[in-house]
C-alpha cells in the first residue's frame, strides 16, 4: 500500500514535440464537444444572437486552454501539475437557467465569487484531507464513470440533438459504423501497437472514424468555412451584476465540483500512474480549478472544471506527462484565437467522439473500482459503498422518484438525479459520521 501512496516523477517527464503534439490533440478531441456544448445551450436559453453564440464558444475554448495551462504548469501552490484538462462544466447548467432574466452578467459575477471560494477550499484542503479517503474518492470516480456511460453511447448514436429531434436517424448504421471504427482501431492499436502508436491510439482511432464519416458525406464543411480566421478575446462583455440567489447557488456548486475534481485527479494518478494523488496535487488542482473559473468569469466563459473523459484517456494510454496537457492547453488557446481551427473539429460528427468516449468513460469506472478496492471491505465500508451507489445509480435511473421533492429554487431535483452528487455527498457524510470499529 505504501508504494501506491508515494509520488511519482512520471508527470514531469518531457516528451519531444513530435510526440507531445499528437497526444495533446488527442486530449482536445476528447473534450471538445463537451466544452462547446455548454455555451451553445446557455446561448440558446438566454436568447443570444448567433454572433454572440460564436463569441461564447470562442471564449470557452480560450479560457479552457488558459485554465488547463494553469493546472498543468502551475504557479506556487496553484495547479495539480498533472495532465488535468479543464473545460466548461455541465454541472452548473441547472443553476444558471433560473437566472435567465438577470442575464449573463449575473451568471459570470456569481461564477467569479464561486471561483474564489473554491480557491479557499483548495487552500484549506490539507486539514480536511482525511475526510476524502480512497473509499470516498473511489465512489466519486466510480460514479463519474457510471454517469458518463450514457453520454458516451449517446454520442456514439449521433448525439443528443439527433436523439431528441430525429430518433429515426439516431443510432443508424452509419453512426454505429463510425463509432465502431473508432472503438476497434483504438483498442487494436492500444494493445498491439508499440510506443507512440499505442499512446496515440485514441487519436488514430478518431482519425479513422473521421475518414469513414467523410466517405459517408457526414462531415459539415460549412462549420469550417463560416468560422473566422482570428478573433481577440474581450473581457467583461456582459458587465457585472450581483444577484444574491445566483451567488449562493454558485458557492454550493463550488463544493460539488470540488468533490468531482478530487475524483478526476485521483482517477488520473491511479489510472495513469498506479498511485494515490498527493495532498499537494489535490490542493493545487482544486485551487487551479477555482482560478480557472475566476479567469473564465472575467472573459465571459462558464465555470470551469476538470474533464473526466481526459482522466479516462490518461488511464487508457498510460501517458501521465503534464507537458502533454500543457500542449493541449496551448492548442485550445489557439482555437480560441483562431476559430477556423476549432471549426475543423466542430465539423466532426459526434459519433466519432462517441467511439472514443465509450472506452474512456469505461476506464474511469475501472479507476474508481481500483480506488475503492484499496479500502478494507469491512461491514462499515460495504455499507457506505452500497448505500452511496444505491442512491446515486437508483435516482439517476428513476428520476420520477424525486418528482415531489421541493426544488428550493436551485433545481434540487435535477441535482439529485445526476447520480454523482447524491453518491458523492452521501459517501462523504457516511464516512465522516459512521464510527470505525
Amino acid at each position: 500500500m505504501a508504494s501506491l501512496r508515494r509520488s511519482s516523477g512520471a508527470a514531469n517527464k518531457k516528451l519531444p514535440l513530435e510526440k507531445a503534439i499528437p497526444l495533446g490533440i488527442q486530449h482536445v478531441l476528447a473534450m471538445f464537444a463537451g466544452n462547446i456544448t455548454v455555451p451553445i445551450i446557455i446561448a440558446g436559453v438566454f436568447g443570444q444572437t448567433p454572433e454572440e453564440k460564436i463569441f461564447l464558444i470562442q471564449m470557452a475554448l480560450f479560457v479552457a486552454g488558459v485554465a488547463t495551462i494553469i493546472q498543468t504548469v502551475g504557479y506556487k501552490e496553484i495547479g495539480a501539475r498533472l495532465p488535468i484538462i479543464q473545460g466548461t462544466s455541465f454541472a452548473f447548467i441547472p443553476i444558471m437557467l433560473p437566472f435567465k432574466a438577470a442575464g449573463l452578467g449575473a451568471v459570470f459575477t456569481a461564477a467569479f465569487i464561486g471561483g474564489i471560494f473554491q480557491v479557499i477550499i483548495g487552500k484549506m484542503l490539507k486539514p480536511i484531507r482525511h475526510l476524502f479517503p480512497p473509499l470516498v474518492t473511489g465512489i466519486v470516480v466510480l460514479m463519474i464513470g457510471v454517469s458518463l456511460l450514457k453520454v458516451g453511447f449517446m454520442y456514439a448514436g449521433g448525439g443528443g440533438w439527433l436523439m431528441n429531434n430525429k430518433p429515426d436517424i439516431f443510432g443508424n448504421a452509419n453512426h454505429l459504423m463510425i463509432a465502431g471504427t473508432v472503438l476497434i482501431v483504438a483498442i487494436v492499436l492500444n494493445i498491439k501497437g508499440k510506443g507512440m502508436i499505442s499512446s496515440a491510439s485514441i487519436l488514430l482511432g478518431m482519425i479513422a472514424g473521421y475518414i469513414v464519416a467523410m466517405l459517408f458525406g457526414m462531415v459539415n464543411y460549412g462549420k469550417i468555412a463560416s468560422a473566422a480566421w482570428f478573433a481577440f478575446p474581450s473581457p467583461l462583455q456582459y458587465g457585472i451584476e450581483f444577484v444574491p440567489g445566483a451567488i449562493i447557488l454558485m458557492l454550493f456548486m463550488s463544493i460539488v465540483t470540488t468533490i468531482e475534481t478530487i475524483g478526476d485527479i485521483s482517477a488520473t494518478t491511479m489510472g495513469g500512474d498506479n498511485r494515490e494523488a498527493t495532498d499537494k496535487e489535490l490542493s493545487g488542482g482544486i485551487m487551479a480549478d477555482g482560478v480557472g473559473t475566476v479567469f473564465g468569469a472575467l472573459f465571459n466563459a462558464m465555470p470551469n472544471t476538470s474533464y473526466s473523459q481526459n482522466a479516462g484517456l490518461v488511464a487508457f494510454t498510460g501517458v501521465v506527462s503534464r507537458h502533454v496537457g500543457t500542449v493541449a492547453g496551448v492548442i485550445l488557446v489557439l482555437m480560441g484565437l483562431f476559430p477556423k481551427l476549432g471549426g475543423i473539429i466542430a465539423a466532426m460528427p459526434e459519433s466519432v467522439i462517441g467511439g472514443a468516449a465509450i472506452i474512456m468513460f469505461g476506464l474511469i469506472t475501472s479507476a474508481g473500482i481500483k480506488l475503492v478496492a484499496q479500502s478494507e471491505m469491512s461491514q462499515r465500508n460495504l455499507l457506505i459503498l452500497g448505500l452511496s451507489l444505491s442512491f446515486g445509480i437508483g435516482m439517476s435511473m428513476l428520476p420520477q422518484f424525486v418528482s415531489h421533492i421541493p426544488d428550493f429554487g436551485i433545481s434540487f431535483k435535477l441535482l439529485l438525479t445526476t447520480g454523482l452528487i447524491p453518491a458523492g455527498l452521501l459517501a462523504f457524510v457516511l464516512n465522516a459520521t459512521l464510527s470505525k470499529k
